[in-house]
């Protein structure tokens, strides 16, 4: 591994949301630097075709796991699979999709489904994958949040709060697994070349609004991240602009009624 400081060459790391967006872009950054991968996805022939292409081209070996975090059943396969999987050294928790809308007129199968996917299953992830990385002597989470988390802007009172929680999730059992030389990340990117604006959460979304040199591409998120594990700060945002902004809105937030 040329970013992150891995120290065994038979370690493999677990991906969620993999199928695309920062999750795919974690594993073709992850692929060309020769680690095995595990794909976790509910897109089965979407995590199959990137399976093959990363197989093929980078010669890793490439596992997918076909799962819906937004249900028991599909959080117990993936934590199942990270109990048992002795060498897993890196743990990205990706997996996430946006929820928009005045928070009494949100769809309750909707919200249960944005917290079990953000919140429920990367806590319940983590918490698998903590004692296997003591047992292996490292490792590394990563926690993706959002700039986001510190925009309690109107609209996205359940998306924000998700976010905001894997914030200080990391921060907090950081200082409990730092003895056992594990690193955990929040990584919180900006407005982000995904599909993610592009669901029906914000269809009436002005891309235009955002400008353009604000958006950063999948690739430089998950490049930048990676590279951000050799640092000791929990809470990475990748970009300068980005970190401007968000160093500035945690100051707003102090002074906000």
């Amino acid at each position: 591994m040329k970013l992150i400081d891995i120290k065994k060459s038979n370690g493999i790391a677990l991906i969620t949301g993999a199928s695309s967006g920062i999750g795919e872009a974690f594993a073709t950054e992850l692929a060309a630097m020769k680690h095995d991968i595990t794909l976790v996805s509910r897109r089965q022939n979407k995590l199959e075709q990137l399976a093959k292409d990363l197989r093929e081209k980078y010669e890793i070996n490439v596992n997918i796991i076909i799962a819906d975090l937004s249900t028991e059943q599909g959080i117990e396969s993936i934590e199942e699979y990270i109990k048992n999987t002795p060498n897993l050294d890196l743990l990205i928790n990706c997996a996430g999709f946006g929820l928009r809308g005045d928070f009494h007129n949100l769809n309750k199968d909707q919200i249960s489904q944005i917290i079990d996917v953000h919140v429920k299953s990367s806590t319940r992830f983590c918490r698998a994958a903590i004692p296997v990385m003591r047992d292996r002597g490292y490792g590394y989470i990563i926690n993706v949040s959002s700039l986001a988390a510190f925009f309690p802007f109107k609209g996205s009172a359940i998306y924000v709060a998700t976010k905001i929680y894997l914030v200080y999730f990391s921060k907090a059992i950081q200082k409990e697994v730092r003895k056992y030389n594990i690193k955990i990340q929040a990584l919180c990117p900006g407005v982000t070349n995904t599909g993610f604006h592009y669901t029906e959460a914000f269809k009436d979304f002005d891309r235009s609004t955002v400008p353009k040199h604000l958006w950063m591409q999948p690739d430089s998120v998950a490049k930048k991240s990676l590279k951000a594990l050799k640092n000791k700060k929990v809470v990475y945002i990748p970009g300068f602009k980005n970190k401007v902004i968000g160093v500035l809105t945690q100051i707003g937030n102090l002074f906000a009624p």
